[in-house]
């Protein structure tokens, strides 16, 4: 069996963090990659880009160092800059081999088996994606056989789906912009919303991640959640396309997309939607409420002139309450997203939601397991790659300290 020190599983901005730190440590590791660097945002669909600004690329040894440190990288330049960063520190990935398990070695450590064979590491670091599930909702089960769905990752762009209007379902950062990128190809959509936050793109003369940054509300930490659920909830409602935009419920309806409530299942040649469409809007402008008090204080804090931060008149009619299937061309499903640890033998190591259950990215659990890229890890920026090189820098520095311990 082959062994190694640390077994790294996944090859994208979170696992080749991990590796760069792991090399400056001078700690023997390999990368494992199901299929190639920075996969997942391979699958994205065509027009995909950042939201967040190119400077929030902060990854160790791998950070943004082009000419537009404002502009917003469209999906080809991510990938490229992956494999640059990869290779730039030799990062020991294996392409096209694939974790089906992990357990634990009798002696100690792990055992995993792979499409490359067996493998034993005394340290398992899982990089596999915050969300990388995708949860079909069971009312969708109802859809008669002549309505196709198709999942975020099948999306590619407008003119792949067939002809006709189209449901999308999923009110996240990536719902809002398929549902304006169809829209503008010309197609009628109807958007099925659930709650998400929102925010303006420039909040007074910076970009929104700026306020989000340096007001402290990235760096809040997993335990300041009021309640575990709210660990579910995604990044702002807005875009990067065209050099950054509004994009949340309000402009969408504006353009012509027309917003329902959550979908509920299918009435005859019918789809229905709940009737929560104005509690659904209430929720994000109560999350846009919460970022504003970062906002005002650190504006009042820093001596700088208090942007306007007005509420828009809230959304009170519900929508429509059903809409025909024929014509529907397609349903795109754009949320639902969750972890996927399922395939772990350790079901005590994640919470009830599926998420680990760690100190600083190290499992309470099952020692000498790990996790970076995770949804809140440690704090609200964890998944992004602002928050996702700091993490990978502290659990380096966890399994640094182990490796120097005397038996």
């Amino acid at each position: 069996m082959e062994r190694t020190d640390v077994l790294v599983v996944g090859a994208g901005p979170a696992g080749l963090a991990t590796s760069h730190e792991l090399t400056t440590a001078g700690i023997e590791h390999v990368v494992l990659e199901r299929a190639r660097v920075a996969q997942s945002w391979r699958d994205r669909w065509a027009s995909f880009c950042l939201v967040t600004p190119n400077w929030t690329v902060q990854l160790p040894g791998g950070a943004y160092a082009g000419d537009d440190p404002d502009g917003f990288i469209p999906r080809d330049e991510i990938v490229a800059h992956m494999e640059r960063y990869a290779s730039g520190f030799g990062a020991p990935v294996r392409e096209g081999v694939d974790v089906t398990a992990l357990r634990p070695a009798s002696g100690g450590g792990f055992e995993a088996t792979t499409s490359a064979g067996p493998i034993a590491a005394r340290d398992v670091v899982l990089c596999t994606g915050s969300f990388p599930r995708q949860f079909r909702p069971p009312a969708l089960s109802a859809l008669p056989a002549d309505v196709p769905i198709v999942d975020l990752r099948g999306y590619h762009a407008p003119d792949g789906l067939p002809p006709g209007a189209i449901l999308v379902v999923g009110s996240g950062q990536s719902g809002c912009q398929l549902a304006e990128e169809l829209h503008d190809a010309g197609r009628d959509v109807v958007l099925s919303c659930g709650r998400a936050p929102w925010s303006p793109r420039r909040i007074g003369d910076h970009d929104t991640v700026w306020w989000a940054l340096e007001s402290g509300f990235l760096d809040v930490p997993l335990a300041s959640l009021p309640m575990p659920g709210m660990r579910l909830v995604g990044n702002p409602q807005t875009s990067g396309h065209d050099g950054g935009h509004d994009l949340h419920l309000r402009t969408l309806r504006a353009a012509g997309v027309t917003l329902a409530g959550h979908f509920v299942g299918v009435e005859g040649r019918r789809a229905r939607f709940a009737s929560d469409l104005p509690a659904t809007a209430a929720w994000g402008d109560d999350r846009w409420r919460d970022f504003s008090g970062f906002v005002r204080k650190t504006a009042t804090e820093r001596g700088l002139p208090m942007p306007d931060l007005v509420t828009p008149e809230p959304i009170t009619d519900e929508g429509p309450g059903s809409i025909p299937l024929d014509g529907l061309g397609a349903v795109v499903l754009a949320g639902g997203f969750r972890p996927d640890y399922d395939w772990l033998p350790w079901p005590e190591a994640f919470d009830e939601r599926g998420f680990p259950i760690t100190v600083d990215g190290t499992s309470s659990i099952v020692p000498d397991l790990h996790f970076v890229g995770v949804h809140f890890l440690r704090k609200r920026k964890s998944s992004n790659l602002l928050g996702m090189g700091e993490d990978a820098t502290v659990v380096a520095a966890t399994i640094a300290s182990r490796a120097r311990r005397p038996d």
